[in-house]
């Protein structure tokens, strides 16, 4: 260890180093919370004003971040949040989490890098270590981000460090949580890894040592194309079911009895969130640069990305088997948000079926609590309340998203008309002949 090195680790191990978050969304708060409540002093660089005033405040906008264990650790002073970059120039580490996009022709954006990076460059000091946590393609840490740190004059691995972790963060899950899932880094040279182990350490004690960037930056994009695999294969299997008269929600519980060898996966309306839709083709784009076609992550993509369609097409024969067109029908959704009890609809698959919908003259309402007001299209809609009169008066109740306020029985009682592609009423259907899944 040289003397920058030396000197950080000490700061790490004493929990005496300040920290800096670029981008304060579900990742990077979830760090700053676990940081904080372990003793080390965090602020949040976030360009959102009304975001970084809440946190100021000790108010929380994330449902995985209660204001209980927020509003302590700002009244400490452990945690606090600015739009300036210029506390960076006073942390001694920085950590990067910010978004990571498609563009509209499925190509890595990673504007959002480059400008987080490019305003942390005047700021960047001697002696401090950055970790990029947005999920990219490999080589992004080395590639992209090195040289530009190096153009100030500094030596990675000397007297400055460089990583990659990614970031394991899955709203709504209250078993895995940022504290006790494991953390990978994979830092440009072994010093660099060290010292982002040592920080991470106070967030989780399991910490992978990857021997690059690039490995870690390729495992997180394997995690979630995995998922992006198998849920295509479940959404297959339920359009093969369907044509064959076989309940495929039975048939992949039957299948999960096994106790090795199967991993159980459920389809739905489609894939949302930050991370898979978005992340294999991260993958397969940097993949494709060198000539080769990565082709099973394509076709899974297009299995995903056709089940909006798929809905649609069942509401609309659904409808039509009861002698009324989709056209002028109204359609009450329940749920807009990509997972059950998460405010975040980003890439949401309901977002798409709404729009198709509308497009088609159905007179569309929805209802969801984490999402009050909704716009789309051109259209503004605000969130109803699924009374057992609005439930009775639409002419189909469409489930896409199956939170657990949600009044099941009330739904089965008195919706005319269910299509259910979350096997949300999976109890009822041996009753209900007006209950229609995928």
């Amino acid at each position: 260890m040289n003397h920058w090195s030396k000197q950080l680790k000490e700061k790490l191990d004493t929990r005496t180093a300040r920290v800096s978050i670029v981008g304060m969304g579900y990742v990077g708060l979830s760090l700053a919370v676990e940081l904080a409540k372990a003793g080390l002093t965090v602020r949040g660089i976030d360009l959102d004003l009304e975001r970084v005033n809440l946190l100021n405040r000790g108010e929380t906008y994330l449902v995985d971040v209660s204001a209980d264990t927020l509003a302590p650790l700002v009244a400490a002073g452990t945690l606090s949040a600015t739009t300036s970059f210029e506390d960076a120039e006073s942390a001694d580490a920085i950590v990067i989490c910010v978004p990571t996009p498609l563009r509209k022709g499925k190509e890595p954006d990673i504007s959002f890098i480059l400008s987080a990076v490019e305003n942390l460059l005047p700021r960047l000091r001697q002696g401090q270590l950055m970790v990029l946590e947005s999920t990219t393609f490999p080589g992004t840490t080395e590639e992209v981000v090195q040289p530009r740190i190096e153009s100030l004059g500094r030596v990675i691995g000397d007297d400055y460090f460089l990583a990659f972790s990614p970031e394991r963060v899955d709203p709504g899950n209250k078993r895995f949580t940022t504290a006790n899932i494991p953390k990978v880094v994979g830092g440009v040279t072994a010093e660099c890894t060290e010292l982002a182990a040592a920080l991470y350490s106070h967030v989780t004690s399991s910490v992978f040592r990857a021997t690059s960037p690039r490995v870690a930056e390729t495992a997180k994009l394997l995690e979630n194309t995995f998922r992006s695999v198998n849920i295509a294969l479940a959404n297959e299997l339920a359009l093969a079911c369907r044509k064959i008269g076989v309940d495929p929600w039975e048939v992949i519980d039957a299948a999960a009895t096994k106790p090795f060898g199967f991993m159980p996966f459920y389809p739905g309306p489609g894939i949302g969130g930050h991370c898979i839709p978005v992340d294999p083709l991260y993958l397969s784009w940097k993949i494709r640069l060198t000539g080769y076609e990565a082709q099973f992550i394509g076709l899974a993509d297009q299995i995903n990305r056709n089940m909006p369609e798929h809905v649609v097409t069942l509401v609309s024969d659904a409808l039509n088997e009861r002698a009324k067109a989709l056209r002028g029908s109204s359609v009450l959704v329940m749920g807009i948000t990509y997972k059950a009890d998460v405010n975040d609809i980003r890439e949401s698959p309901a977002l798409e079926i709404v729009e198709m919908l509308m497009k088609k003259g159905a007179r569309v309402s929805y209802a969801d609590p984490f999402t009050p007001q909704l716009a789309l299209d051109g259209h503004k809609l605000a969130a109803v309340t699924p009374t057992p009169e609005a439930l009775a008066a639409a002419d189909c109740v469409l489930i896409l998203t199956n939170h657990s306020s949600f009044d099941y029985a009330a739904i089965a009682d008195r919706a005319s008309l269910v299509v259910d592609t979350r096997n949300a009423l999976k109890r009822y259907r041996g009753s209900k002949k007006s209950i229609v899944t995928l």
